[in-house]
């Protein structure tokens, strides 16, 4: 078999949405949880499209948001917004805190909050207080440039991923 043998010809269109989110789902990635205080209230959601290093000066990271989130255009608003990169101690409640139900999403979750507004995990590998920066379209999500005002980083404490639709801890 060829290297190309096996692959179908997308012409544009993917007729099976399911099959595509395998393959997608195939390609390890790192999860975060972005945070704000928003109209008074803590705002969180899980992004597994988190990337770093888009920039180095002036430090900038990204992520991409689905038309169909109610949680991003209440976010994209925050005067700062928190991102906690998810360490082993959050792997159970990545589900909490993408949950339909909004009050739940901090239920018993303990969190530092910036002067900013930003929120944060408390136990996560990474922090970083960034404000947007640009937007841009692309299909059915937009892609979500955010610059890095501040970072903490914990050597100590490790990151999970998100692979083959479930969370997992490096090395397994």
């Amino acid at each position: 078999m060829t290297a190309m043998e096996g692959l179908e010809d997308l012409d544009g269109i993917i007729s099976d949405p399911g099959e595509m989110t395998s393959a997608f789902s195939g390609f390890p990635s790192g999860v975060a949880a972005l945070s704000a205080r928003v109209h008074g209230e803590p705002t969180v959601m899980i992004v597994s499209s988190f990337a770093v290093g888009v920039s180095h000066n002036p430090p900038m990271v990204s992520f991409a948001a689905q038309h169909t989130s109610t949680t991003w255009p209440l976010l994209s608003h925050a005067q700062a917004i928190g991102i906690s990169v998810l360490g082993e101690g959050h792997s159970d409640k990545a589900r909490q805190l993408g949950s339909r139900s909004k009050a739940a999403r901090f239920a018993d979750l303990r969190t530092v909050e910036a002067e900013s507004g930003a929120i944060f995990l408390d136990e996560a590998p990474v922090w970083l207080e960034c404000t947007v920066e640009h937007s841009y379209p692309a299909g059915d999500h937009d892609i979500i440039v955010l610059r890095v005002l501040a970072m903490r980083s914990d050597d100590e404490r490790s990151p999970v991923v998100w692979h083959r639709r479930r969370m997992r801890l490096l090395g397994e």
